[in-house]
């Protein structure tokens, strides 16, 4: 058996980073893409060399496979996002270890065996790793001592040579997955710690913190917004020949260049909603079944006949616990703000309707059962036979150990005589359950008899012998419930189809009209903006292109080829509406912008903005110079004088807006007691007075400061170096196109 294996079986660990190292390892053959061909870029380039698409393709399988039972142990959904999530820390964990890889090389980083050894055995120095600490805790206490790890050391040693010798198909593949992913963690570790020996943060520095923080300013300014102008005042006009001038002077500017290649989609959504009438005809539908469900004698056949959600229980599995709460994975669920309802409730009574996950409940009180249970126990097993001779002997046992066992020898009779594995260890401590997770013998036992008592119990697993330790003061309801979901009719659908059609249609044929690209994306956020829609801009880089936000991969996929395909430009629009659940899509594409400095029409709308606010700033500073009374300033401006403290490390003037070149500033040059001259910031135009300065302590030696910053310098390196070496080696993910076969 392989050493995960092993490690699971032994420690109960699921250690998927392991599985995920196997994984990258053992890659099988495999047929990718039938032949096709892989193009300029096939699913992405690291170095300008394309990415292995049959390793990462088995790689991709493999780590969804694993992700996708992990999620089934841990009771999870896995669909389209699970999936995706699945490929990209495949595709990441491969790029990674391939730009890793590069540096070991360069840098001779290595590991040998001897260091190898120690690092998983935690000898000579190296700690240990808390993936394999199962191994090195004691299985009652499950604390590490001396004596602990010195059996963790030989357990693991032991598994390593059973592993070794082992004549299971793919252990010796297995075994070098692991010994590879272990001494590639290792050189990770060596690699950024080589790094990391190169910072360092001078007492200068620490000091120059300090005193960012501590050194406070009180001031008292007047600001006037630059809001209080209106676009449409003649004196703010921008005129075609000024902003020619203004791109030509700062197209070259930082903000304005374009720090990847990207391509911009605008697009808005039409909801498909129900109208008055089906919200009519919905509540009359609802209060019929709640008055057939209030006199319904079988509640089994009516939920059948009637719920969206076929589920009925009519015992403790059907228990109901509020959102969000720990049990929640396991069991039914209400808004929290019904919790009080339900818990008053009396039982056959109806609570409902109320709203949960889009979807109507109508919720009828069956039971109750404690709120927490604990308990503890030791089982004889019958391990399922039917023989009466096996079942009476070991009942005998169980009475026999039910007359001598009590509070005090408890522990101590279930390490030796308990057949329960799972509890054995914990001395058959059950801890925070409720009564539907058991089977139900045991579960109705510790939920309906009294703290402190102790009996036993015959369950298919054999005889118990449990002791209730405590009970929760408190209940949940136990419920069978009426699901309905609250949709559009058909005819509400058709409507609003047309509508979305004629819509588009009438997007196409006006657009289609018009040359200039520009004013192509000013139409359709104009006829957009006349339906009562709202137009939002998607931005997808090149070299990573993914899209946020909306609900499937289907829909992604649709805006994804738009944006790519071979004959998109600025003003494509989509040839149909996309469908997304619940909602239409209309897309257009608003701009494609290479690196580096921006066009003239790219950088238009941002530029027309600043220079709208460059006017409208002189205009301010003109009507604000003359004088430096702050109180008269506020009335002519019909504002009001506001007072704040400032310090330098966090440059916000009070509560009235971010404002760093302007706190900068007043550090840097400003005396107490003098007034500026009207200065221009981000959100307005301040005139500000300093009123006084106190100064920051003196400070001993800055340890703690230093440490602060070290510390977040340490604590970014390892992304910070990742993105390094990803810019370096040009990484492009083309797997999504490449898929879509829209950029080879």
């Amino acid at each position: 058996m392989a050493i995960i294996g092993k490690i699971r079986e032994k420690s109960g660990l699921l250690v998927g980073i392991v599985g995920l190292a196997l994984l990258a390892f053992v890659l099988g053959d495999y047929q990718s893409m039938f032949g096709r061909s892989e193009g300029k870029y096939g699913i992405g380039l690291v170095y300008g060399k394309k990415v292995n698409i049959e390793n990462y393709s088995n790689l991709s399988f493999r780590v969804q496979e694993q992700d996708r039972s992990q999620a089934a142990q841990e009771q999870k959904e896995f669909g389209e996002a699970e999936i995706a999530g699945a490929s990209d820390k495949a595709w990441n964990f491969m790029v990674d270890s391939i730009l890793l890889n590069k540096e070991y090389e360069a840098l001779g980083i290595s590991v040998s065996d001897k260091e190898f050894n120690a690092y998983l055995l935690a000898s000579d120095g190296f700690p240990i790793l808390q993936d394999l600490a199962k191994f090195f805790t004691d299985s009652i206490t499950g604390a590490v001592s001396e004596q602990s790890t010195i059996a963790g050391r030989q357990k693991l040693q032991e598994t390593i040579k059973q592993l070794k010798t082992s004549k299971e198909a793919g252990a010796k593949q297995q075994w070098e997955g692991t010994k590879k992913y272990y001494t590639d963690r290792r050189k990770q570790e060596k690699y950024f710690a080589l790094l990391g020996q190169g910072l360092y943060v001078t007492k200068l520095e620490a000091e120059q913190a300090f005193v960012e923080q501590k050194e406070t300013k009180s001031i008292s300014f007047v600001q006037r917004l630059y809001s209080d102008i209106s676009d449409l005042d003649a004196n703010v006009k921008v005129k075609e020949d000024e902003l020619t001038s203004y791109y030509n002077a700062h197209k070259s500017d930082s903000k304005y260049k374009n720090r990847e290649s990207t391509r911009e989609i605008k697009l808005f959504e039409v909801a498909i909603q129900p109208s008055k009438q089906d919200t009519t005809d919905f509540s009359n539908i609802i209060m019929k079944l709640k008055a057939e469900f209030l006199t319904s004698n079988n509640d089994s056949i009516f939920v059948m006949k009637e719920s969206e959600d076929k589920i009925y229980f009519g015992d403790k599995r059907g228990t109901a616990v509020p959102k969000g709460h720990e049990k929640s994975n396991r069991f039914m669920t209400y808004p929290p703000d019904y919790d009080t309802i339900f818990k008053l409730a009396t039982i056959g009574q109806l609570v409902g309707p109320y709203s949960m996950n889009d979807k109507m409940y109508i919720s009828k009180v069956i039971g109750f059962t404690p709120s927490k249970l604990k308990a503890r126990h030791l089982l004889i097993a019958t391990n399922g036979s039917k023989d009466a001779k096996v079942i009476a002997a070991k009942k005998k046992t169980a009475d026999s150990l039910l007359k001598v066992i009590n509070k005090n020898n408890f522990t101590e009779l279930v390490m030796k005589y308990s057949d329960d594995p799972g509890s054995k260890d914990k001395g058959g401590l059950y801890e925070n359950f409720l009564e539907g997770e058991m089977v139900s013998e045991f579960g109705g036992f510790c939920a309906n008899n009294p703290v402190g008592k102790i009996a036993v119990v015959k369950t298919d697993f054999g005889f118990h012998i449990i002791e209730i330790l405590e009970k929760g003061n408190s209940k949940f309801p136990v419920l069978t419930t009426i699901v309905k979901s609250f949709k559009p009719s058909e005819g509400t659908v058709l409507d609003k189809d047309a509508e979305v059609n004629t819509l588009l249609d009438n997007l196409s044929e006006i657009i289609a009209k018009i040359d200039d690209p520009i004013k192509k994306i000013e139409m359709f956020d104009t006829m957009v903006r006349q339906a009562n829609y709202f137009v939002r801009p998607i931005s997808i880089e090149d070299n990573d292109p993914k899209i946020f936000g909306l609900n499937s991969e289907t829909v992604t996929d649709k805006i994804l080829e738009l944006a790519y395909e071979e004959d998109a430009a600025v003003g494509t629009l989509i040839a149909s509406a996309i469908k997304d659940k619940e909602k239409y899509i209309v897309a257009i594409v608003s701009a494609i912008k290479e690196k580096g400095e921006p066009t003239y029409e790219q950088a238009r709308s941002q530029m027309e903005k600043d220079l709208i606010e460059e006017k409208k700033a002189k205009i301010l500073i003109n009507q604000m110079v003359k004088t430096k009374d702050l109180a008269l300033l506020a009335t002519k401006g019909k504002t009001t004088v506001v007072n704040a403290e400032i310090n330098f490390g966090n440059p916000a003037m009070g509560n009235v807006g971010y404002e760093p070149e302007i706190i900068g500033s007043l550090f840097s040059n400003i005396k107490d007691g003098q007034t500026t001259l009207p200065l221009k910031g981000k959100m307005g135009v301040y005139t500000i007075k300093v009123i006084k300065t106190t100064k920051a302590p003196v400070g001993s030696n800055y340890t703690a400061e230093r440490d602060q910053i070290l510390n977040t310098l340490k604590g970014a390196l390892q992304n910070e170096i990742l993105a390094a070496l990803k810019k370096k080696a040009g990484v492009i993910d083309n797997r999504k196109l490449y898929n879509l076969r829209v950029r080879l």
